[in-house]
């Protein structure tokens, strides 16, 4: 007998985070989410010609993390409130 599991067709949700504190990086970014479940990927979004933050960025959750990221009413990070929206990109 074979058995089929079916898989969620949505495996990867990527989040959209605003107000990130300009002293965060990638990895801190990557570390505070990395609570909530799986990141497959965080970016945080730097000028080109500046090198400094913009103060946003996306991170790639699974749904464990998804689930987990919106049971959470506040967000902060080095004493920031992390806005924290699904993004369609």
């Amino acid at each position: 007998k074979s058995r089929i599991v079916m898989a969620s067709t949505k495996s990867v949700y990527k989040l959209f985070v605003r107000n990130i504190p300009w002293t965060v990086g990638t990895r801190e970014l990557r570390g505070y989410f990395s609570q909530f479940g799986r990141v497959f990927q965080a970016n945080v979004v730097f000028d080109r010609n500046t090198g400094l933050s913009q103060g946003y960025g996306f991170v790639s959750v699974n749904k464990e993390a998804l689930d987990n990221v919106e049971s959470k009413s506040q967000h902060m990070l080095e004493g920031y409130n992390l806005y924290v929206e699904q993004s369609n990109q």
